[in-house]
């Protein structure tokens, strides 16, 4: 007869069933910027480098476009917003170029996959 903890030990391991979604980013790190509570934060480099601009629900229109000042565009990004908040490649916040929706409560993105110009805090 063989232990079962021999069988365990043997036994390959299970895939993830179709459909199952990633598992979400582990919180910040020791290399991930600074954002604090319930701000949206974007830094100008990949990787949370540059300048970083944090944007509070208290001085943000909630559900309106908001472009990054002209010229500007963010490489990283970091959502302590506890709302929704949607990323645009355009600067009007149009639909024609990337967009990516993060959940709020604290989603890091070290290397966004576009250089966002605008974005919109949802109500939920």
């Amino acid at each position: 007869m063989v232990p079962a903890s021999a069988l365990a030990a043997a036994a390959p391991p299970t895939p993830p069933a179709a459909g199952t979604p990633a598992s979400p980013a582990a919180g910040p790190g020791p290399s991930s910027g600074s954002c604090p509570s319930g701000a949206f934060c974007l830094w100008d480099r990949h990787g949370y480098g540059g300048t970083r601009t944090a944007h509070e629900l208290s001085g943000t229109d909630i559900e309106s476009c908001i472009p990054l000042p002209a010229g500007a565009s963010a490489g990283s990004l970091a959502n302590r917003t506890g709302r929704p908040v949607t990323t645009y490649q355009s600067a009007e916040c149009g639909e024609t170029g990337e967009f990516d929706t993060y959940p709020g409560g604290g989603t890091w993105v070290p290397d966004s996959p576009y250089r966002v110009r605008a974005f919109k805090i949802w109500e939920n």
